[in-house]
């Protein structure tokens, strides 16, 4: 299902329970012990990272970018708890997990004279035997607040966030050619400073929330062949006003 239309439904779905709600009285802000499930739309944090070839004879690496503006936007998820009427815990997070069976290489008769149209045979190079594994997680603590003059049932809250994120690559190539195992992992840590706005309708709420400040460090590394010491490179990120999320969910 495409982005667009997942954004599209959440809209038609808060419309009705805004509509529902209007004759509703009373505040149905979050207490003590309130569990609350929402779906999140925002920057795409988890990372990803392809295995290099382990025949070449000079390798070039760049960490990869944790700069928010430059990813899309992604559908989450994300859970937390009312511990105490003022606090809330959050967790959120994926996992992904993709194998590519290997196959054996199928050689033709191409010669080392090889003349395009000559009738030879051209060789198949055998297919990898690898596996990509991503995850991303993160964890965190609100503080809301009310204020006089603001809607009923609408709270500020401001609350800080660590997070990880980590991908791997392994490939292997069943060919005389090949040198062994190729690899290439990347991981990022992450830590904000978060603020937003929830507006409860009933046992739902609607939110937005932007990272005040955000710190990422990314390390990055391929071992183009078993052996040999692993190629890194690092980098470090500070956001401002970083990362606006959209939140429509539930408490119960």
């Amino acid at each position: 299902m495409k982005i667009k239309t997942i954004i599209l439904l959440f809209l038609v779905t808060g419309s009705f329970y805004i509509v529902k709600a209007q004759s509703m009285q009373g505040n149905n802000g979050p207490k003590k012990g309130d569990f609350t499930v929402s779906a999140t739309i925002g920057y795409n944090s988890y990372t990803s990272i392809a295995a290099p070839s382990g025949l070449l004879a000079n390798y070039e690496l760049q960490a990869l970018s944790t700069n928010w503006a430059e990813k899309k936007l992604m559908v989450g998820l994300e859970g937390g708890w009312f511990f105490n009427n003022i606090w809330k815990l959050n967790l959120g997070g994926g996992l992904s997990f993709t194998k590519n069976p290997g196959y054996s290489e199928k050689p033709g008769t191409v010669g080392p004279n090889f003349i395009p149209g000559d009738g030879s045979i051209p060789n198949y190079r055998a297919v990898g035997d690898g596996y990509f594994f991503n995850y991303n997680i993160y964890t965190g603590v609100d503080r809301y607040f009310k204020f006089k003059g603001l809607p009923e049932n609408l709270y500020f809250y401001a609350g800080g966030r660590l997070g990880a994120a980590y991908g791997l690559n392994q490939v292997f190539y069943d060919e005389f050619e090949t040198l062994g195992k190729s690899s290439a992992e990347t991981l990022n840590l992450r830590v904000s400073g978060t603020c937003g706005l929830d507006y409860y309708i009933s046992a739902m709420y609607i939110g937005i929330q932007v990272d005040a400040l955000s710190y990422t460090y990314n390390l990055t590394s391929y071992k183009p062949q078993e052996g040999l010491s692993n190629l890194s490179a690092d980098s470090h990120n500070v956001g401002f006003l970083a990362a606006p999320t959209i939140k429509i969910g539930f408490k119960f």
